[in-house]
């Protein structure tokens, strides 16, 4: 490579991230968090890019499965290092970030998407086998592990016992276990628009494809970090802001989705919407169906309680997400009206999130 390519954006943020959370300057104030912020989203756009040149490598849809994984690798070490500190305060951390992943995915991730993509293109078309195949298996784990809790009466409340809890987990891996191969082996040609990609076939070299792949690596390890370090900082916000603690949940799963929306959105203005649906969904999928069972042997091994079913407010919002979602990808194309109303079922989330 070139000095010049690596002297981009993409490589100095993440360098910089590293210099400057170990320089220890990370929570010793407003100015330096602010400074650790702006560090800690150029980190994540950064990853964007990295990710998206290795996915130019592989190909589709296992471009968009790597993404995706990379953004459930930042959630769950993220949850999971915060969980472990903060033990029985960060009992429902897990089903906040989890449900507002799931909730900015499907009404703000793909509410943009469509809105920006009918805005240019009026109609845009996409193969409603892959949406189908997506919206099952979603559906499935969301009520196995956020409704069905709150039904079960082995132990009062939203809980699951062990037992429980491990045999959710295993349904979670099972169903995406078998996505994944229904997707990248039994059925590809569902998740692939070949005349979606008319113009240029950028395909990188080897040497240029693992230069990315370690900064990608250097990119996710750095988020986690940055942003467990500015948890404190981002509590301390949503407590003087009078909002509920269900807020910090919001913004963690905003952060960590910052790289799939990015993607995602620039998927849609470019016509793709097929890629914008595959990045989306896929990272809901993957976002309920491995963190949740990272999660639980995490909670089993340090006897941590797990909150994870979610109150009636919250499962209406979510049936209500699920329901416009399934309509609006019924009939294989999208416009502004679907858009539309998915970002308005987003602004009434927040909303009762911060005016419960």
């Amino acid at each position: 490579m070139k000095l010049k390519e690596l002297l981009h954006y993409t490589y100095i943020f993440p360098i910089l991230a590293v210099g400057y959370y170990f320089s220890g300057l990370l929570g010793q104030g407003a100015l330096y968090d602010a400074i650790g912020g702006i560090l800690l989203i150029g980190a994540v756009l950064s990853a964007v890019h990295h990710a998206e040149v290795v996915a130019h490598k592989v190909g589709e849809p296992f471009g968009t499965i790597i993404l995706a994984l990379c953004i459930t690798i930042i959630e769950v070490a993220l949850i999971i290092s915060l969980m472990v500190a903060g033990g029985d305060q960060a009992i429902t951390l897990a089903r906040d970030t989890v449900f507002a992943a799931v909730m900015l995915i499907l009404n703000g991730i793909l509410g943009i998407c469509i809105l920006v993509g009918g805005v240019k293109y009026y109609e845009q078309f996409f193969a409603r086998t892959s949406a189908t195949t997506y919206l099952v298996s979603i559906v499935s784990i969301l009520v196995l592990t956020l409704v069905l809790p709150n039904f079960t009466s082995s132990v009062n409340g939203p809980f699951y016992n062990n037992a429980q809890l491990t045999f959710v987990s295993v349904a979670c891996l099972v169903i995406y276990g078998v996505f994944l191969m229904v997707q990248t082996v039994r059925h590809r040609s569902y998740f692939i628009i070949p005349e979606e990609h008319p113009e240029e076939h950028y395909i990188p070299s080897l040497t240029k494809t693992l230069i990315s792949f370690v900064f990608l690596v250097i990119c996710l390890a750095i988020v986690v970090m940055m942003a467990k370090g500015l948890s404190s900082s981002i509590e301390n916000m949503v407590q003087s802001l009078g909002a509920p603690k269900s807020l910090v949940g919001v913004i963690i799963a905003a952060v960590v989705l910052l790289p799939e929306g990015v993607a995602a959105i620039r998927a849609a203005k470019s016509n793709q919407i097929q890629s914008s649906l595959n990045l989306a969904l896929g990272s809901a999928l993957a976002s309920i169906g491995l963190t949740i069972p990272a999660v639980s042997v995490v909670c089993i091994m340090y006897d941590i309680p797990l909150v994870l079913g979610l109150d009636k407010k919250d499962i209406i919002l979510l049936s209500l997400s699920v329901f416009i979602v399934m309509l609006s990808l019924s009939r294989g194309k999208t416009n502004i009206l679907y858009g539309t109303v998915l970002l308005v079922n987003l602004a009434a989330y927040i909303f009762t999130v911060i005016v419960p």
